[in-house]
């Protein structure tokens, strides 16, 4: 039987800012309640190879607020998985924020 080992995931580079340093950003989606919705806007960062700092779901009835803080990547790649979350179907509203890193840790700011 292979030894199986658990490699530390690479951060995948930004090629059309590989320059940029990463950057906290707070994504605030609003969309329906379907059962895949929040697996469809997370496995945008996996395909990145990227995990988020937290992520705080609610759901209200037919809707669904969710937060998503993460810093691993260039401001750039967060506006392409952005506009990525906007093109999935159940998603109605999206917000792409810059986030101070001193404010980072706190994500409790849901409606």
């Amino acid at each position: 039987m292979p030894h199986l080992e658990i490699a530390t995931p690479s951060l995948r580079p930004d090629v059309w800012a590989s320059n940029a340093a990463p950057c906290p950003v707070l994504y605030r989606i609003q969309a329906q309640a379907d059962a895949d919705v929040l697996c469809r806007v997370l496995n945008l960062f996996a395909l990145q190879q990227l995990i988020p700092q937290q992520v705080d779901v609610v759901r209200d009835q037919d809707t669904m607020s969710i937060e998503i803080l993460s810093h691993e990547q260039s401001w750039h790649r967060a506006q392409i998985i952005g506009e990525k979350m906007r093109n999935l179907i159940s998603v109605f509203e999206m917000e792409l924020l810059p986030v101070q890193e001193s404010k980072a840790p706190m994500l409790h700011v849901l409606r």
